[in-house]
């Protein structure tokens, strides 16, 4: 199936056998790819599922619903406040590549980013792109943007009427803790936590005040560090999903 293109939909797009396409997608499919009618392809339905489909003008047909898992073991939400300028179009490329499930914009102290709706919707494409590409089961949720005392509260509020716990991390520079690696081999190893989600914070340019970073301990949060080196604010995103992906995907 590598050869398959792929396309992320909607479930609502599905009734019965049939994927109904929006017109961008049957232009996609039929002007970009250049597919012909009966021409295969793959459909990510974003719950998961990927789903063999051939073109049928201008609907799809459902031919058989594939056994594949490319997702990360645990579910990681990525809290990043907003970078200068495009940054974060490079982070949500990447750390969707990487395998994150939520991104959750957020804007600090330091923020100077004033995100527009069109920014958003952008964001949101890019995520759709980057699952496609890289193979993703789903499509990441990238969240509005809100206000970092929001974004910390929200972490601990209930997700379909069940209290999610996660193990909570913020990244930190100059000040004496534990390296993120340390702690997810030390979680990977003692099994009990494997099957936990996890929230990972990371600064815009100038990293967090003190008074952010006590108010994330004082929500549960553990300060940890990257590595001696200073990193970008686009850079420390990924380099933490980066260690997330390797020390608990199963190879």
């Amino acid at each position: 199936m590598a050869q398959l293109q792929r396309l992320a939909i909607a479930p609502t797009q599905i009734h019965h056998k049939e994927i109904t396409l929006t017109p961008q997608q049957h232009h996609y499919l039929s002007r970009v790819l250049r597919l012909r009618p009966s021409d295969r392809f793959i459909a990510i339905d974003g719950k998961g599922n990927w789903l063999l489909a051939s073109l049928a003008g201008t609907s799809a047909e459902i031919l058989e619903q594939l056994s594949i898992q490319t997702e990360l073991p645990v579910t990681v939400t990525l809290m990043v406040a907003l970078p200068k300028g495009n940054g974060f179009d490079e982070i949500v490329r990447c750390c969707t590549e990487l395998g994150v499930a939520v991104i959750m914009p957020v804007m600090s102290d330091r923020t100077l980013l004033n995100p527009s709706p069109q920014k958003l919707e952008r964001w949101r494409r890019i995520a759709t792109e980057a699952a496609e590409q890289s193979e993703r089961q789903i499509v990441p949720t990238i969240l509005d943007p809100v206000n970092y005392s929001t974004g910390l509260s929200s972490c601990q509020e209930q997700l379909h009427g069940e209290l999610v716990k996660y193990d909570q991390y913020i990244c930190v520079t100059r000040r004496e803790c534990a390296n993120l690696l340390e702690c997810l081999q030390t979680r990977v190893d003692s099994k009990s936590d494997y099957e936990k989600s996890i929230v990972i914070a990371t600064g815009c340019e100038g990293g967090w005040t003190d008074a952010e970073v006590e108010s994330a301990i004082a929500h549960g949060f553990q300060p940890v560090s990257l590595g001696h080196r200073i990193l970008r604010a686009v850079t420390a995103p990924i380099v933490a999903m980066s260690l997330i992906a390797a020390t608990t995907e199963k190879i």
